[in-house]
């Protein structure tokens, strides 16, 4: 009985550390409230550097400064058509000179793409060693994961596996205490609606659209860094 007792307790206890865990203020934010004046790179593909790219972080950026004094500048250093490879190989110019306070990851849609050649486990070492490049850089700069969006149609026959991609990210995230933004949730019930209301907000079956972008990217990105 006392066992038992004991292992419902520690359940419990795991699962309040999990509750408080995902609703923990990034210190990004912590820091504009404080203050501080803040730098955050968004890097990853075309997803965070296309038209619906640019309005989702546009849309963040205005948000936070607009409720912590333009505190913050943003500075977008993803480009369309890469991978966590580019993305090591670039990691220095574009990320490590800005000298940022956090930055924002995504390279799971691209990492995907069967053409790249860039299994789970290849995404997950290019993946870490960009953390740890970053840590070493600044061991207080804060590192975001972001997954995105569903692929449909051929983009969604290049990357058939997509999700298990998504899974590393979440599981990278868990096992080194990372914030995860996970966008994966709110665009397959989307999804669920029919393809006809997901093609709407995704017109070319990859790239959500503008109008998308604001209404569904952004406000989640902001909840999570706010800790909601």
């Amino acid at each position: 009985m006392k066992n038992s007792l004991f292992k419902i307790a520690l359940s419990l206890v795991f699962m309040l550390m999990a509750s408080i865990a995902a609703f923990t203020q990034s210190r990004l934010v912590k820091n504009l409230a404080a203050g501080k004046h803040q730098t955050l790179v968004t890097y990853g593909t075309s997803l965070t550097a296309a038209e619906g790219g640019h309005a989702w972080v546009d849309s963040v950026t205005r948000a936070l400064n607009k409720k912590y004094n333009n505190q913050l500048t943003t500075i977008n250093a993803a480009k369309s058509g890469m991978w966590s490879t580019w993305g090591v190989q670039n990691l220095e110019d574009s990320v490590i000179k800005k000298n940022p306070d956090a930055v924002l990851i995504e390279f799971s849609m691209n990492d995907a793409f069967m053409n790249y050649k860039t299994s789970v486990d290849l995404a997950k070492l290019n993946l870490n060693y960009m953390i740890d490049r970053i840590k070493l850089y600044n061991p207080d700069c804060e590192v975001i994961l972001q997954t995105m969006d569903i692929a449909l149609n051929i983009h969604g026959e290049q990357r058939p596996d997509l999700l298990k991609y998504y899974q590393m990210y979440r599981d990278v995230a868990k096992s080194r205490s990372l914030l995860l933004i996970d966008h994966y949730p709110h665009w397959k019930a989307l999804l669920d609606k029919g393809r006809d209301a997901y093609l709407k907000a995704v017109p070319d079956g990859i790239h959500p659209g503008i109008e998308a972008s604001k209404d569904i990217i952004a406000p989640y990105v902001v909840e999570r860094l706010e800790g909601k």
